[in-house]
């Protein structure tokens, strides 16, 4: 039974508030790593096949 007030804690006891907390300064998520991540690996691709701006046509 949820004895804890306002109903801020899970049947198990754990607090809801605090979880949020930690998890907001736990640093990056999966998803944001994976994100940044294929933003690199796609800026590194597209810079190794672009042409520089001083190089001369034949």
């Amino acid at each position: 039974m949820n004895t804890q007030p306002n109903g801020k804690y899970t049947e198990a006891g754990t607090d809801i508030e605090e979880v949020k907390k930690r998890n907001a300064e736990s640093g990056m998520t999966y998803n944001e790593v994976k994100e940044m991540l294929a933003r690199s690996i796609t800026k590194e691709a597209a810079e190794r096949t672009s042409v520089p701006s001083n190089s001369k046509s034949i």
